[in-house]
């Protein structure tokens, strides 16, 4: 199951991809890409939809955010060998954990917007983990 975001930014719709590649809209169903429509029993409803049913979105629309409604981006640096030694840093023995602003999440053809005097960036993927259900200090198993 392929689920997104799509419209103007800031009132994106959530959509699903049907098995011909086709984004349709998820609305009806679902009011957003977010919180409680990850848990387990809003994914289970969603894969039962009869996507051929849903209203297909035309071509060219806004691809937004993965995910909405993000209270916390808590990352990870320099988490690999190779970053380390491309950033000329030694690789830390304990992750190097800070937070980033919700903001800095754009949909995939988005503008990256730069603070004002900013002179380097780098270019990066981030990779998400989204836990669906309320969790603490969970097994690694």
């Amino acid at each position: 199951m392929k689920l997104l975001r799509f419209g103007v930014n800031g009132k994106e719709k959530p959509g699903i991809v049907d098995a011909t590649n086709k984004l349709r809209d998820l609305s009806s169903g679902v009011a957003d890409i977010a919180g409680d429509a990850l848990s387990a029993k809003m994914l289970a409803r969603m894969r039962a939809v009869d996507l051929d049913a849903l209203p297909i979105v035309s071509d060219g629309i806004r691809l937004g955010p993965f995910i909405g409604s993000v209270r916390n981006f808590i990352a990870v640096g320099l988490n690999y060998a190779d970053h380390a030694a491309e950033s000329k840093m030694t690789l830390s023995a304990e992750p190097v954990l800070f937070n980033k602003a919700p903001f800095c999440i754009v949909g995939p053809n988005d503008d990256v917007v730069l603070p004002p005097g900013s002179v380097k960036t780098d270019l990066e993927v981030e990779l998400a983990v989204v836990i669906g259900e309320r969790a603490s200090y969970v097994a690694e198993e």
